[in-house]
This record gives C-alpha cells, sequence and structure tokens, in this order.
C-alpha cells in the first residue's frame, strides 16, 4: 500500500491526458484532486505510529547486484514533509480548478506536470536508498522546469526555466558526488546505515568533500545566498505553481537534506558554520530585497529565500546536540508555519492578479473596501510572516530568537565574537521582514483606489479561489492557538529522528503563547517599532537601493557569464567546423593517434612477439611494395581517375593476398566488392571537377602525409601486439567445427549465415534501405521534382 501511495502521482499522470481529451466538459482538476487528498488522508493515519516513536520501512528489490532497492523509510521528519506536499498540494489543485481556464489552457499538461513533481518530491523525502533519492531528486528539477516554462510562449517563463534547472541539475550533481563518497566511506546506499555508522565518517578523508557536496546540491535547492537567484525568475510560472513548488515543496528540498543528514555531519564546524553562515546571510539579503520590489510575486519570492534562509540558520544552531532541541523544534516548526501562511500569501497574490490583472504595487491600492476577504487573508499571512500574534509565525520566531541569543551565549568552537551577530543579524533582518509584511498589505489594500490603473473591473474573487487560501489561514489561527497538539504528533517525534541523542521530553512545553516579559518578547517589540518607523518612512531611505550597483550582483555575473560561454564555445566551433570533411577526418585521426598511441607509449603495452610469425615469401613482399606504391599515388595525384584506379589497384592486390593464403572464397568476395566499389566511384566522381582545379594549398601535404603515416604505423602496432598478447585462447578453434554446429564445409560463410545471420540479414535490410532511398530519388529528378 504504501509504495502505491508514493507511485500513486505517476501511476495517475497517465490517465490525464485521457480524462482532459474525453471528459472536457469537466474541469481536469477534479480528477486530479483525488490524488493529493488520498496521499494527504493516508498520511493522516500514519500519524499515531509515528507519534509513538515507531517508524515504517520497506523495500524493493530493483538492482540488487549492485545494491540499489527501492527502500522507503518514515518518520517523524519526512512524515512531517509528506503532509506538507499533500496537503498543500490537495490545496494548490483545488486553487487551480478556478485559477486556470480549460478554455484557454492546455490542462493535461498542466496536471501531467504537477503530479510527476508531486510523486518526486514524494519520492526525495521516503526514499532510504541515496541513489534513488538522488533520480527523484533529479526528477523534481526536471518536473520544476517543466512547470516554470508552463507559458513557454513568454520568454521571461523560459529564461527562468533555464535558470533554475542549470542551478539546480550543477547542485544535484554536486549532491550525486557527495552522496557517492558517503556510500564509498560506509559501504552502503541505505541512509539509515550511513546514519548508523556516522562516527566512523567523521574521521575519513572523505568527510569534508562529501559534506561540502551535499551541502552544495542542498543550497541550490533551497535558494540560499549565492545560489538564490534562480528563484525570483521562476515566479513566470502559474501562480498555483509558485505556492506549491516555491512556497512549500520544492524549495523545502534542500531544509529535508539538510535534517536528513545533521545526524551524519552535525557537530562538525564546518558544518554548524556553513549551514548556520549561510542560512542567516540569506536571511539578512532576502529580507533587504524584498523591499525593492514593485512585483507581489517577486516580493513573495525575496520573502521566500529570506524565510529559507531562517530555517536553514536554525538548523545549523540545532545541529549542536549539546546545546539544546529548541532550534531544530523552531526549523521544523517554521518549516510548517512558513507553508502555511506563504501558500496562502501566494494564493492571495494570484487573486489579486487575476481580479485587477496587475501584480504592481504602484498600480494597485485601495482594495480593502472591494476585496475584503482578499485583504483580511492577506492581514493573517503578512502578519504572521512578519512574526506577530495570534499568528503562527509569532511563535516560531519567538523560538528563532531564543535560538540565537542561546547560541550567542555559547562559545561554540572557540569563536564566541563571531557568534555573538548572530542575535544582531536576525534581529535586522527581522525589521526588514517586517517592512515588507507591512507593503504587501498596505500598499496593496490601503490608500485610494486607482481604477484608471486597473486592466479590468476589480470584484472580489469567487468562493471557489478562496477557499484553499481561506483553510491555511484558518491554520495560520490555530498552530498559535493549539501549538502543543503539533509539538506532540509531529515536532517531537521529527525531532527525534534528526537528533536521536535529545530526547523528547521538555519540547512541548518550549511552545507557549505567553513567556513572560522576555528578551525575545522585547526583541519582537522593537521589530514592530522600528519596522513600523522604517515602513512610514520609506520614501526617505528607500533611494539607498539606488546606490547598489547594477553590474555588480550575481544576476548580471549570471548573464555574462552565461553570453560569455556562448560566444567562446561560438568561436570554437567555428574555428574547427570547416565544412571540410578532409578536415574532420583529420581532427579524428590525430585525436586516435594522440590518445591511442601515447597510451600505448606511455604506459609501454606494445609487445611484438615474431616466434608464431610464418615464413614471408618473394611474392608477398611485391605485393606489399605495389600496396604501398598505390598508396602512396592516391595522396599525390592530382586526377581523380588516377586516385580511383590506385583504390582499385590496393583492393585487388589485397584479393592476391587471400589467393596466396588460400582463401579464394574470400579474393573472390574482395574482388567483386572491389570491382563494384570502383564502378560506383567512377560513376560518382564523372561530373566532379579535376582535384588540381579545386583550392589546394600549395606544396607537399606534410601534414596528411604524417597523419596518414602515423595511423597506419598505430594500427600496425595494435595489430601487432594483439596477436602477440592473447589473453584467451582465439575463438577460430570454435568455428573450425562449423559442420559439426551449423552443417555447413564453408567456415566463413557459417559465420555470415548462421552464427551471424541476423547480422548478415540486417545489413541486408540496410543496404536495401538505401537502395529503395536511392531508386525514389532518381524517380523523382526523372519525374521533374528536384526538390524533396
Amino acid at each position: 500500500m504504501f509504495y502505491f501511495i508514493l507511485l500513486f502521482p505517476f501511476l495517475f499522470a497517465l490517465v490525464v491526458p485521457l480524462l482532459y481529451k474525453y471528459i472536457s466538459r469537466i474541469h481536469t482538476g477534479w480528477f486530479v484532486l483525488v490524488v493529493p487528498t488520498v496521499i494527504f488522508i493516508y498520511m493522516i493515519n500514519l500519524l499515531p505510529v509515528i507519534a509513538d516513536g515507531d517508524a515504517i520501512a520497506n523495500s524493493l528489490a530493483w538492482i540488487p547486484s549492485l545494491g540499489i532497492n527501492y527502500s522507503t523509510y518514515a518518520d517523524g521528519l519526512t512524515l512531517i514533509f509528506g503532509l506538507i506536499i499533500s496537503g498543500i498540494g490537495a490545496l494548490v489543485v483545488l486553487y487551480s480548478i478556478y485559477y486556470m481556464s480549460k478554455q484557454r489552457e492546455a490542462l493535461h499538461n498542466f496536471y501531467v506536470y504537477l503530479l510527476l513533481f508531486m510523486g518526486a518530491m514524494l519520492g526525495v523525502v521516503f526514499s532510504d536508498n541515496i541513489i534513488v533519492l538522488y533520480m527523484f531528486w533529479e526528477l523534481t528539477s526536471v518536473a520544476s522546469f517543466l512547470l516554470i516554462a508552463y507559458w513557454y510562449q513568454r520568454k521571461q517563463s523560459r529564461y527562468g526555466a533555464q535558470k533554475s534547472l542549470i542551478i539546480t541539475v550543477f547542485g544535484g550533481l554536486a549532491l550525486l558526488a557527495g552522496l557517492l563518497l558517503l556510500s564509498i566511506i560506509t559501504n552502503t546506499f541505505s541512509i539509515r546505515e550511513i546514519i548508523a555508522a556516522n562516527e566512523s565518517i567523521v574521521g575519513h578523508e572523505l568527510f569534508l568533500p562529501a559534506m561540502l557536496l551535499i551541502l552544495l546540491g542542498a543550497f541550490t535547492k533551497s535558494a540560499q545566498f549565492p545560489f538564490h537567484i534562480w528563484l525570483p525568475d521562476a515566479m513566470e510560472a502559474p501562480t498555483p505553481i509558485s505556492a506549491y513548488l516555491h512556497s512549500a515543496t520544492m524549495v523545502k528540498a534542500g531544509i529535508y537534506l539538510v535534517a536528513r543528514f545533521t545526524p551524519v555531519f552535525g557537530g562538525a564546524i564546518e558544518w554548524f558554520w556553513l549551514v548556520t553562515g549561510t542560512g542567516i546571510i540569506t536571511l539578512l539579503w532576502g529580507s533587504f530585497s524584498a523591499i525593492r520590489q514593485n512585483d507581489l510575486k517577486a516580493l513573495l519570492a525575496f520573502s521566500t529565500i529570506s524565510q529559507l534562509g531562517m530555517i536553514m540558520c536554525l538548523l545549523g544552531i540545532g545541529s549542536i546536540t549539546s546545546y539544546s532541541a529548541i532550534p531544530m523544534v523552531a526549523a521544523l516548526f517554521h518549516l510548517m508555519n512558513h507553508s502555511t501562511f506563504k501558500g496562502c500569501l501566494f494564493m492571495v497574490v494570484g487573486i489579486v492578479d487575476h481580479e485587477t490583472g496587475t501584480r504592481d504595487v504602484r498600480r494597485l491600492g485601495g482594495l480593502m473596501s472591494i476585496m475584503p476577504i482578499t485583504f483580511t487573508l492577506t492581514v493573517i499571512g503578512s502578519f504572521s510572516m512578519a512574526g506577530l500574534p495570534p499568528f503562527n509565525g509569532f511563535l516560531s520566531k519567538e523560538m528563532f530568537f531564543t535560538s540565537v541569543l542561546g547560541a550567542a551565549k555559547l562559545n561554540i568552537f572557540h569563536l564566541k565574537t563571531w557568534v555573538v551577530l548572530l542575535p544582531i543579524l536576525a534581529w535586522t533582518a527581522s525589521i526588514f521582514t517586517f517592512v515588507y509584511c507591512m507593503i504587501l498589505v498596505f500598499k496593496t489594500f490601503a490608500g485610494r483606489y486607482k481604477p484608471i490603473k486597473a486592466e479590468k473591473e476589480v470584484h472580489e474573487a469567487p468562493w471557489g479561489m478562496l477557499i484553499s487560501p481561506m483553510i491555511l489561514a484558518s491554520l495560520v489561527i490555530l498552530f498559535f492557538f493549539f501549538p502543543n497538539i503539533v509539538s506532540k504528533n509531529l515536532l517531537q517525534p521529527a525531532t527525534a529522528a534528526i537528533l536521536p541523542g535529545i530526547p523528547g521530553v521538555g519540547i512541548e512545553s518550549n511552545i507557549k503563547i505567553w513567556h513572560g516579559w522576555t528578551t525575545e518578547l522585547l526583541m519582537t517589540i522593537g521589530v514592530a517599532v522600528l519596522g513600523g518607523l522604517l515602513f512610514i518612512f520609506l520614501p526617505k531611505w528607500s533611494g539607498i537601493y539606488g546606490y547598489l550597483p547594477e553590474r555588480i550582483n550575481l544576476n548580471y555575473i549570471y548573464d555574462r557569464g552565461l553570453v560569455g560561454m556562448e560566444r567562446l564555445f561560438a568561436r570554437i566551433t567555428n574555428a574547427y567546423m570547416s565544412e571540410s570533411i578532409r578536415d574532420y577526418l583529420l581532427y579524428i585521426f590525430v585525436f586516435f593517434v594522440v590518445t591511442i598511441g601515447g597510451s600505448m607509449v606511455a604506459f609501454g603495452n606494445f609487445a611484438y612477439d615474431p616466434s608464431s610469425n610464418g615464413p614471408i615469401s618473394a611474392y608477398e613482399i611485391v605485393l606489399v611494395l605495389v600496396v604501398i606504391s598505390a598508396a602512396v599515388l592516391v595522396l599525390l595525384t592530382k586526377s581523380r581517375l588516377t586516385a580511383i584506379i590506385a583504390v582499385g589497384v590496393i583492393g585487388f592486390v589485397v584479393a592476391m593476398f587471400f589467393v596466396i593464403l588460400r582463401a579464394p572464397d574470400l579474393a573472390l568476395t574482395q574482388l567483386v566488392v572491389e570491382t563494384v566499389m570502383i564502378a560506383l566511384f567512377l560513376l560518382c566522381f564523372y561530373h566532379l571537377p579535376e582535384l588540381g582545379q579545386e583550392a589546394e594549398k600549395p606544396g607537399f601535404p606534410v601534414v596528411k602525409t604524417v597523419v596518414s603515416l602515423g595511423v597506419g604505423i598505430l594500427v600496425t602496432m595494435i595489430a601487432l601486439t594483439a596477436q602477440s598478447s592473447s589473453l584467451h585462447n582465439p575463438i577460430s578453434a570454435f568455428f573450425e567445427n562449423s559442420y559439426e554446429l551449423a552443417g555447413a564445409r564453408n567456415m566463413v560463410n557459417a559465420i555470415l549465415v548462421d552464427f551471424r545471420g541476423f547480422d548478415t540479414m540486417l545489413e541486408i535490410l540496410v543496404l536495401t534501405i538505401a537502395g529503395l532511398g536511392v531508386y525514389t530519388l532518381i524517380n523523382l529528378r526523372l519525374n521533374g521534382r528536384d526538390k524533396v
């Protein structure tokens, strides 16, 4: 049953095109809604088992010879992600039914891509085999690429899809390398077995490279600085995609990876500083950049970057198992909270765009009275993201302040001075977060209504489009008033899965609405006061963004890097693509001589044992001299007719070698083939100009002669070496029994007709197809149809 649930999205994706084609009267989304709903209900049924501290493991043989099995593992950590993937997925599908028009959109493509992504995300979080995990990891990148480029007619959609694919696949390759290093260290592909062997991993010489590569994969997928630049451009996707991929699921894959491998790398100084430092920088830069955005989805994109940085920072602090379980609980709690309020906000922004025709805050305002429900949902989501009560974001933000304050009091890795900066940077980033949350609410809904700038008449969204954000907004409030239910059933089992050395006792008591007049509460009040002042006086100080250099930023570096690489490779390609077959053959032969010949010289692989050679007669010496002379004539002649005759002489002399070596059948075959070939050459080259009339460089063709001699000598050396260094008994002994095996007295015929019968038949088929093609072209020419 568990495997069916994980594969359900892929199986249903096969049916979607049929539903779209044959049941067009019903929106395809209603059928697709069944998939995440069923998965979510199944995940809910797992809650009692997981809450009791148990886990569910399954294994299905896939490539057992390589130790690759489709192994799944469900514990507290994976269940949180499973509920988010399926729960938010169901709400997004419901929202898309009213957002995506079945008359104007290719819904079958949309929902097939969506289901592929949903199945890939479930595969990532529930896979216990690292190879299978990587397969699903890259499938999320491919599905995300397809979803971002859904409106492929738009240049920005194609650009955003390409950008996300390049960055995330680059990180995925790094992740694969890191996972393989872990498997080399532990001699297993199982994540559980790798975690169990964490003590033997720490002192290994591959420990640090594996850590860096895995973090690179996690940072690129979760849009951490400096790899965050792909996320804002991915906002060109339809709003349901942004709400699902870029706020709740795909960007959380890197978070999952860091949490999953914390038992392996947690406690190392490099892990702490890389995860914590990258997270706090991403938090600060994302919140600072969000304020300058005029597009509401771009604002939410940078806010997502900021919030992901906050979660990543908490995971880094929480990796210090000797400190406390609070940071890890806070990371998981904010992970859930972010999925609720950010999913709600993306849907709300989609509603504003859908009803007004714009997302530009400069063209919006005064929508509070026109769209009161949408305004209320925006207030709930934005105030939760700003960390204000009575919303769930307030609780996890307080726990975030508790975590950074606690870390600042520790002499972590003898670097106490730098750790003190954590509360300062966290508090500063929270102020910027408050500012962009106020921008989202008041610049969109407060002020004077601007009907002239709106592209169509504005009204409240239909109820079908409001249901999903209303459910998420309700969860925002419920999680605030009943946090211990979430803590007991989800957060404690997940924390125990990440930090098995920290007992779950006492975790629940940390999540309270009121802790008294603590430092954390005073920090929150300071954030609200200073953030409110900065929002009020935003026109006075927002000019500082104008001083940021336009050409010294990551997007510019990315764009110029792509352009530079395209130009560089274009120059390289134009340099060797001369449209001359001679040049292309020259490249191939030079590469052959350098690589094969160089390796034979470097490793001393040439061997020659003349003891097994037969006697050489005077006739053979004469024939060899004739072949050499004919080959030299081919190189030097200026007449095509002479060159063809010289090539024919070589072929006929080879036939004479077969006669001397007592192989008359081969000699006859060689004579027939050579005769036909010469005739065809003469027929093809009859109308071509003489060699002397073509643009040839004056002088002797030194390069071509050297390359030709090199290829000939090398092939001779390889043949002699192969003859003198036989590792196994020759296969000719098998074919000597051709009469007993195939009933044929002629060994060559037996090989062609019996032992290689299918090969010969297919060769004849190829020649037949080629002959039919030539016959067709000749008929077209004779009928006056020169152009096909």
